[in-house]
């Protein structure tokens, strides 16, 4: 398929993906979708909270998730160099996702997550919404096949552009102006304040891109015909993005998941609570309530902080009280054996950063396994092409002893880079998160290099028989 047919296609799925996007399911209220929490479900999962598309891609990345857990355990005995069993892994995995797309429809509306204007449509709309995912499921499908990039990886980022291009123009243009029509000797700063979430954005934008450049190169030589070499790089950013998409996906699940427990009475109230506590607020459409995590072990390694936009477009006010806020605030953990303790928010900044690195770091050297980049696999594939490093004996295991000097290290320290920038990126309120900017960046810059490749292979045909 050529390059065009395949942009023909992306932009018709594409085209698919924000009709159901801007299409809220029959008996949704949408005035009541105003959680700072839901809004950043919506950006990672490429979803938009009470649409027919309000699960988004979280079944794909929760299944992809649990089979990488169930494979890393042992249970699962996976080798994706073997075409039979990797076909059998992707039909499992799709399976899975769609189990989990039902039962998250049933979770969204059960617990309060999509508020509805009557009880009595309870049902029908956890039928929109699961019809909905499987649609998103079956375009991912579609796109990986025809289109210029995976579903997961465009969807994300036609979603955080949405979201940046909408938040600028709706929040932050009319704060700035608001700023400047009352006037004072602040007015321009105030002004200039108000574009601080896409200041934010733009920092994170540009310390991704500059991270993306930085790379190992390992010298390389052809065995069969000398003088003919070349150089490995080796990406700072070995794994790309992908952890903070697993580690930022598996943490807003959980915040789903556990609002089953939001009620559970007795003896294992407190349990319940200690694990996530859910309290009733106003959902801001009249008298009608919606459940909010608001502590519990979940809440601290959530990223559930109120946005410095103003109040009037569901902020806590501008960075003056969301810093005080940082600061002064407390919440309840309430102890499996009893009592409460007050944990400063500023603790939750700390626990929520520190645990997003680590799981970034824990799926990173995951995903390096599961899909062949590690080590071992990659001096195999380099010793089977005829690539040998100068200086060294053409041996798999000189060679892999060579790469684990740099993969691993890279691995941890691209892991931690990009939960870092995520993390601070969230905490600073950047418009579009800082998970949703830092996934868009990668999966920019992936595509960039893709076409980049196939406008070669297309230009020049014979490059795509050496590749292979």
């Amino acid at each position: 398929m050529s390059l065009r047919e395949k942009i023909y296609w992306t932009a018709a799925i594409l085209g698919v993906y924000f009709l159901l996007y801007n299409t809220y399911a029959i008996g949704v209220n949408p005035q009541a979708v105003n959680q700072p929490l839901l809004q950043l479900v919506s950006i990672i999962f490429a979803a938009k909270i009470g649409s027919l598309i309000t699960v988004g891609i979280g079944p794909i990345v929760l299944s992809s998730i649990i089979l990488q857990l169930v494979s890393g355990s042992g249970l699962l005995n996976i080798d994706m160099n073997d075409p039979v069993t990797k076909g059998r892994f992707q039909t499992l995995q799709k399976l899975a996702a769609i189990g989990i797309a039902l039962v998250e429809s049933f979770i969204f509306v059960y617990t309060g997550y999509v508020p509805i204007s009557s009880p009595s449509l309870i049902g029908i709309v956890v039928a929109q919404l699961a019809i909905g995912a499987l649609v998103i499921i079956y375009l991912d499908e579609i796109m990986t096949k025809w289109g210029i990039t995976s579903g997961i990886n465009m969807f994300i980022a036609a979603g955080v552009s949405y979201a940046i291009v909408a938040g600028t123009v709706s929040i932050l243009l009319p704060e700035a102006i608001t700023a400047l029509q009352a006037g004072g000797a602040a007015a321009i700063s105030n002004a200039l304040i108000a574009f601080g979430p896409l200041l934010f954005a733009i920092v994170v934008f540009l310390a991704s891109i500059y991270a993306y450049e930085m790379k190992v190169e390992i010298p390389l030589a052809f065995e069969q015909f000398r003088g003919i070499g070349g150089r490995l790089p080796i990406p700072f950013l070995y794994v790309s993005v992908l952890p903070v998409i697993l580690a930022s996906s598996l943490e807003l699940s959980l915040t789903v998941w556990f609002r089953f427990i939001a009620n559970v009475k007795g003896s294992f109230a407190n349990i319940a609570k200690f694990i996530a506590y859910y309290q009733p607020v106003a959902s801001g459409a009249g008298s009608s309530t919606s459940l909010q995590l608001t502590g519990g072990v979940t809440y601290l390694i959530s990223p559930s902080f109120p946005l410095p936009y103003s109040a009037n477009y569901g902020g806590i006010g501008g960075y003056g009280p969301y810093f005080t806020y940082l600061i002064s605030h407390t919440t309840s953990l309430f102890l499996p054996w009893g009592g409460v303790l007050q944990v400063p928010e500023w603790i939750h900044v700390i626990i929520y950063t520190v645990v997003l690195i680590i799981l970034c770091i824990i799926f990173g050297k995951f995903w390096i396994e599961l899909t062949g980049q590690n080590p071992k696999n990659l001096a195999e594939q380099l010793g089977t092409e005829g690539w040998q490093i100068p200086g060294f004996r053409r041996d798999p295991r000189i060679v892999e002893n060579v790469l684990n000097k740099y993969i691993p290290t890279l691995t941890t320290l691209g892991s931690i880079f990009v939960g870092f920038l995520a993390a601070m990126a969230t905490l600073t309120g950047a418009i579009g998160s800082g998970m949703g900017i830092l996934l868009t960046v990668g999966i920019i810059y992936m595509l960039y290099q893709q076409l980049e490749r196939e406008g070669l292979y297309q230009t020049y045909p014979f490059l795509e028989k050496i590749a292979k």
